[in-house]
């Protein structure tokens, strides 16, 4: 089969929702992909931050195997040892209390929201279930999850929305209290780093006076973590790095490395808030998607994390040190990057593409960065030689 083989199908029989690049992929290994004619791929996107050990690790593969050939899948009615392990190693690395597993980050954030406004019905009752998120946010694609999301652009086209949903300002505490002063609000959810409003980090102090501010008054704090967990900013989660101790962290892309996998972490004071037939999936905590996930927290070592932040680091200042006019700024944590640029971001992901690196756009001017977590430093050199090269042409015009 051809790249257009595989691209005529497609628009043939699968629903037109993604804006989708000229490309058609049939393989890879370690950080580089390939398509169906040859033609390699340094990959900087990782399946959107999903890939977190690249492709063809051996750990993750013989899990996955072998869990295959035992037990695919059978109801969360019953016991099943990958989960039950996975659920330890979350919680023995983090300090909280349980997880629900489920599909995907946008699941993930769903059963959060159902989490938190239970928790305050039962304390509290009717009239506590708003919950503030800030602008600039994104956390998923569902009806519920797209009210939660903190940009007027994802606001149409599905209406009725789900209600009970406030918006603040990023790194403006004033504006999270004010939103919180009406009394009926039961949490705050917020990304550490906002991944698809531009990779834009908050500032730490704002953070830990929210943290404050919400454990003064018993308003619950969700850390949306579907982006930035599981390694990506170089600690297993990035609230790890803030001094924080979230209520509720909401996880998904890399748990799993390239399967679909999610969950939400609760702390103590929410634990037993779910009972059953509160909150249910039938595929959550699928035993091969979590025997993957045993494989990825097993080689995110306390090594493997720092050089995580090594690596990320490396790309943040040889970026920066171009001096391209054509770029704005650099920021992000660990490998989660976003490049400003004052040239369309579409257009430059774009030709990165066509010159064999593949790259993320996000917000209205950014370029993001998301490469495996395993990386290699020759395939980070090679696909840096493709940015400089793909930049410096577009400051040039």
């Amino acid at each position: 089969m051809t790249n257009q083989d595989v691209m005529q199908l497609t628009n043939e029989y699968i629903l037109d929702s993604y804006k989708r690049f000229h490309i058609a992929l049939e393989r890879g290994e370690h950080a580089t992909l390939y398509d169906f004619e040859g033609k390699s791929y340094i990959d900087f996107s990782s399946g959107i931050g999903v890939c977190s050990l690249g492709y063809g690790n051996e750990h993750w593969l013989a899990a996955i195997t072998a869990q295959a050939k035992k037990l695919p899948h059978t109801s969360n009615l019953y016991y099943t040892e990958p989960a039950a392990s996975a659920a330890k190693l979350l919680c023995k690395r983090t300090g909280m209390k349980g997880v629900f597993f489920c599909n995907s980050g946008a699941e993930a954030n769903e059963g959060a929201i159902k989490l938190v406004r239970k928790y305050s019905f039962d304390k509290y009752g009717a009239g506590r279930s708003d919950i503030v998120t800030l602008s600039h946010s994104f956390h998923g694609r569902t009806i519920t999850t797209l009210a939660a999301t903190g940009q007027d652009v994802f606001h149409n086209f599905f209406f009725p929305f789900t209600e009970g949903f406030l918006y603040a300002e990023p790194n403006d505490v004033a504006s999270v209290k004010s939103a919180c002063s009406c009394g009926t609000v039961c949490a705050v959810m917020m990304e550490l780093i906002q991944g698809e409003g531009g990779v834009l980090p908050l500032d730490q102090a704002f953070v830990q006076e929210v943290y404050r501010f919400c454990k003064s008054r018993d308003i619950l704090l969700i850390i949306d973590e579907v982006q930035t967990g599981v390694g990506r900013t170089g600690s297993l989660f990035c609230y790890q790095q803030f001094d924080i101790e979230p209520d509720v962290v909401s996880f998904a892309k890399g748990i799993s490395a390239g399967l679909p996998f999610g969950g939400i972490l609760a702390n103590e004071s929410c634990a037993g808030v779910f009972s059953p037939g509160t909150h249910a999936t039938t595929f959550g905590g699928n035993p091969i998607c979590a025997a993957g996930a045993v494989a990825v927290l097993n080689e995110i070592t306390s090594e493997f994390l720092a050089d995580v932040a090594q690596k990320g680091a490396y790309l943040r200042e040889t970026i920066a040190s171009w001096n391209l006019p054509v770029v704005s700024s650099v920021r992000g944590l660990g490998l989660m990057i976003g490049i400003g640029v004052t040239c369309s971001h579409r257009d430059a992901v774009v030709q990165l593409g066509e010159q064999g690196l593949l790259a993320l756009t996000a917000g209205a001017d950014t370029i993001r960065l998301m490469p495996p977590l395993t990386i290699s430093k020759a395939e980070i050199d090679a696909g840096l030689a493709i940015l400089k090269q793909t930049l410096t042409d577009f400051s040039s015009k």
